[in-house]
């Protein structure tokens, strides 16, 4: 697809289609009463005969003749007091999904110019330049990999976005929002791929592939003897019980001031997970492949760094195993020690994606981290907690809590911060060994937040526990590449 910038009048510029904005009530933008007026006031008409109404999300594709565009595209977007970042991007996904499969081959969209209440974030141009991009993106992805028959190619190969000019800002904050559709596009190609194909030492041999695409990435795959010397005994087990060996898979960008400490992300990466031992219902199995999800948002980040290169520095570390049951597996009752040299009891082998974060949490102390921010689909808890809506957030620190909050809701990628007190520390209690790896059916969230607190106290942590966002079932089935924009918006937050 061929994405640019236009800031040439619209009457003058040429497209199949025609994209302009429609509030529900209060004022138009100024496109809209440009092009309004260039048809002969035809959206006024629509409008007062009440066959278009504005509200939210709402679109209408009407033909044109003698013009020089074929089609108009009115979107709809809604009160003034409704119109934040999150309805602004639902107008933009219905504005793409009206336009992907259409018969338009060039498409302009003056949409950035639309004023939004209740959205700090989205106030300026560039903020909604970078949306709309990533929205583009974002929405016009397509999984096909492994059909025999590969769908048509789209006619719609250019697409043109108004902005009030084409400066340097308007520039970056489009780019910015183009790489991180990619991104996430990225993160759902590495879900979506089969676990036969996506195992382990495949995820590590993507990682080596993004050094090799990118002289700013680099790479350091462990293998199973070196974890076995570095005492990763916890997450050794997780692997053992599967023909595909586990690997520790480190990836480095280093764009800042080398006194500048990194930002680490850590992310589970259970290529699949039966539940081992403690082996989970049959229905609706296949849908963990999913269950590397935090690792896939952590290489959809890592390659928006390694496209838009930001002056910060980030290391990217990826706990990866499959957990499968088999006479070498892991047991319920079995003992281990961890990196740190806490010993964990494990009462459920379905409580796994701890016990690899683990390891790889006491790992990244070697990097003199700035903070440690791990990523995982960790506990079906958080599913009855939040839905699907929202990402849950642990953290031991509140301002690095806050940070990321604000940051989900610039992105429209939402968190909620969940308590990690003492008090639910007693859960974990064992007779046995310095704690258990679940604390029973209560708060379970928290409890799994809990053990991977015992291994974060020497840094600022938070845990994003994404197993309610990082897919979706049913009809719309397949990888949903979040958490990437909150990744990447906290990140540009602290670039130099």
């Amino acid at each position: 697809m061929n994405f640019s910038l236009n800031s040439k009048a619209i009457a003058s510029t040429k497209a199949d289609c025609l994209v302009v904005a429609l509030p529900e009530k209060g004022d138009w933008p100024a496109s809209t009463t440009e092009v309004d007026g260039a048809l002969g006031g035809l959206i006024s008409k629509l409008q007062k005969a009440g066959d278009i109404s504005g509200k939210n999300a709402e679109t209408s594709m009407i033909p044109l003749s003698d013009q020089q565009w074929s089609r108009l595209l009115i979107v709809g977007t809604g009160k003034d007091t409704d119109r934040n970042s999150a309805n602004f991007r639902k107008a933009l996904i219905a504005m793409t999904g009206a336009l992907k499969d259409g018969p338009s081959k060039s498409v302009l969209i003056n949409l950035a110019d639309t004023a939004l209440t209740g959205a700090e974030n989205l106030g300026s141009e560039p903020a909604k330049l970078s949306l709309i991009g990533r929205t583009l993106e974002d929405q016009l992805y397509l999984f096909s990999d492994f059909k025999s028959e590969k769908p048509a190619a789209r006619k719609l190969n250019k697409i043109l976005v108004a902005a009030s000019d084409t400066g340097k800002a308007q520039k970056e904050a489009f780019n910015l929002g183009l790489a991180t559709g990619r991104g996430m596009n990225y993160t759902r190609n590495l879900g979506n791929t089969p676990p036969n194909i996506c195992h382990p030492v495949w995820l590590a041999e993507q990682a080596s592939k993004l050094a090799a695409d990118h002289d700013c990435i680099k790479t350091e795959i462990l293998d199973e003897k070196q974890m076995k010397k570095l005492g990763m005994n916890s997450l050794l087990a997780v692997g053992q019980g599967s023909t595909q060996p586990p690997r520790l898979i480190i990836m480095e960008y280093r764009g800042g001031k080398a006194k500048d400490k990194p930002h680490v992300l850590v992310g589970k990466g259970i290529t699949f997970d039966t539940g081992g031992i403690s082996l989970k219902p049959g229905a609706g199995m296949d849908e963990m492949k999913y269950d590397m999800g935090g690792s896939a948002a952590v290489f959809g980040a890592m390659q928006v760094l390694a496209e838009i290169q930001p002056k910060i520095n980030v290391v990217a570390v990826i706990a990866a195993a499959e957990n499968m049951p088999d006479g070498n597996a892991a047991r319920p009752g079995d003992i281990v020690t961890t990196m740190s040299g806490q010993t964990v009891e494990i009462l459920n082998t379905d409580a796994e994606g701890r016990l690899v974060l683990c390891d790889a949490l006491t790992y990244v102390k070697k990097f003199d981290p700035e903070v440690v921010i791990d990523l995982a689909t960790l506990t079906g808890a958080c599913i009855i907690a939040l839905g699907h809506e929202a990402t849950g957030l642990l953290a031991n620190n509140d301002e690095l809590a806050n940070e990321l909050l604000a940051a989900g809701d610039r992105a429209s990628d939402k968190a909620w911060r969940l308590p990690l007190w003492d008090e639910y520390q007693s859960l974990l209690d064992s007779n046995f060994a310095d704690m258990a790896n679940i604390g029973g059916r209560s708060a379970g969230t928290i409890t799994a937040a809990c053990f991977l607190s015992r291994f974060t106290k020497e840094y600022r942590w938070a845990h994003l526990d994404i197993a309610g966002t990082a897919w979706h079932s049913g009809k719309a089935k397949g990888s949903s590449g979040r958490p990437v924009p909150l990744l990447i918006d906290y990140l540009m937050s602290h670039a130099g």
